[in-house]
């Protein structure tokens, strides 16, 4: 796994995940390779139960409040993909570090990168720079990083939709 800056980047595949579940081990792994993670070994159906339950974890620190909550919420993950850093300079791609124990299974890593990158994102960005789609029947789930942290929405297209809804809310005659 090469992902630098982890913050971004790991943050952006979580939501991926979370958004779109993995419907299979080669989903998973396709989608793990096109977020630019080197697979060291062969992905598992225990892989894929492992990221379901990184994912699971992750949405829940995504669904509580900014601040407190969030940072317990993000620590319980932490203590538990605990392990050392280390630098490797695997397949020769240049010297960087892991946040995690050398061989470990995808399942594990990814559950690592996602504590480990959203605490960078949240510690660099802001503890508000998470979070689902303002539109109410939208739960997408994105990463805000924006430069001016203001992100609301998931796509233009519910942006687009939401500013629709109010125009025509305040046009409309009251009722009586």
């Amino acid at each position: 796994m090469h992902l630098n800056p982890y913050g971004a980047d790991a943050v952006n595949l979580a939501a991926d995940l979370a958004n779109r579940r993995p419907t299979g081990v080669e989903d998973l792994a396709d989608r793990c390779r096109a977020a630019g993670l080197t697979l060291e070994r062969a992905v598992g159906p225990d892989d894929l139960d492992r990221t379901l339950a990184a994912v699971d974890a992750w949405e829940r620190v995504v669904d509580a409040a900014p601040g407190r909550e969030r940072a317990e919420r993000l620590n319980r993950m932490l203590a538990q993909a605990s392990a050392h850093p280390r630098l490797t300079d695997h397949a020769d791609s240049g010297w960087h570090l892991h946040y995690r124990d050398e061989q470990q299974p995808l399942g594990a890593v990814l559950f690592s990168l996602f504590a480990v990158g959203t605490a960078l994102h949240l510690a660099g960005r802001g503890m508000d720079r998470i979070g689902r789609c303002a539109v109410e029947e939208c739960t997408v789930i994105f990463a805000d990083t924006s430069r001016t942290g203001r992100r609301r929405y998931c796509s233009q297209r519910c942006a687009n939709r939401d500013a629709v809804r109010r125009h025509r809310a305040r046009g409309a005659p009251a009722q009586v």
